[in-house]
């Protein structure tokens, strides 16, 4: 951290007295609240979307297409437009998950689907990640579920149905995707050896954000990740790239450095 960065911290937070233990532990509860309500938000966000570019609510307000209408109308760009979009199909398709999962038992929380519906702690950044594997994600999602529920170990309450479908996303998200069935034998080995190399680059892009989180920009992550980078090896522009990798799921991402 630069000197910069001191005097910036200097002239932010003024000086307190040191928190109890007991004081730091609600402040850390707020903050997961204050978390969970942008999650949740992120979730009312996306049905709204969904539904509204079901209804092609531009057409009747004169507007020649869906970006044309966010960006008039929300000032929201073309791409994150349709990022919405992916947010919203993502959330509809693990929603559909779960309701067919949890069908096969009436378990002593009253209508789990319904309780965890808008609340699966799941980022904005990890639903467009998956966007791509809807099917994928939703048939995992299932058959976790149905496992569960015939097993009879556990209720599917509300934590048990989130942290199914928080774990079938991250699985998803570090797994590569099947290579075509009719592929030539040597483009399958090369793309095994990219989607090997891909999925280490992304379990180095989440060490990154550990580090330096989403909400920085590349310029400002520079100063943190470059102490990181030197200690276990990595060049810093990879280390870079891999954590756009990380924050965006586009392998594009990598392109140039990684791959």
């Amino acid at each position: 951290m630069g000197e910069h960065d001191q005097d910036q911290d200097d002239v932010a937070e003024p000086t307190r007295p040191p928190l109890s233990a007991e004081q730091a532990r609600d402040v850390t509860d707020g903050l997961r609240e204050a978390i969970d309500a942008v999650r949740r938000s992120v979730a009312v966000l996306a049905a709204r979307v969904r539904d509204a570019h079901a209804a092609r609510v531009w057409v009747p307000l004169g507007y020649g297409s869906w970006e044309a209408y966010c960006d008039v109308e929300f000032g929201i760009s073309r791409a994150q437009a349709y990022r919405l979009l992916d947010v919203a199909r993502a959330l509809t398709a693990i929603h559909g998950a779960v309701t067919a999962g949890t069908e096969t038992s009436r378990t002593r929380d009253t209508d789990p689907a319904a309780a965890a519906a808008l609340d699966y702690g799941l980022s904005q950044r990890a639903l467009i990640a998956v966007s791509g594997r809807t099917d994928d994600v939703a048939e995992l999602i299932t058959r976790r579920l149905t496992t569960l529920a015939h097993s009879g170990l556990h209720a599917l309450d509300k934590p048990t149905v989130r942290a199914v479908v928080r774990q079938a996303v991250r699985d998803v998200r570090t797994a590569p995707p099947p290579p075509p069935a009719d592929a030539d034998p040597t483009v399958a080995a090369l793309r095994r050896v990219v989607d090997e190399l891909a999925a280490s680059s992304y379990a180095i892009g989440e060490l990154m954000l550990e580090v330096a989180p989403a909400y920085l920009s590349d310029a400002d992550a520079v100063d943190v990740l470059v102490l990181l980078c030197e200690e276990i090896g990595e060049p810093l522009e990879h280390g870079l790239a891999a954590r756009r990798y990380a924050m965006s799921g586009d392998r594009r991402a990598l392109h140039g450095t990684v791959l």
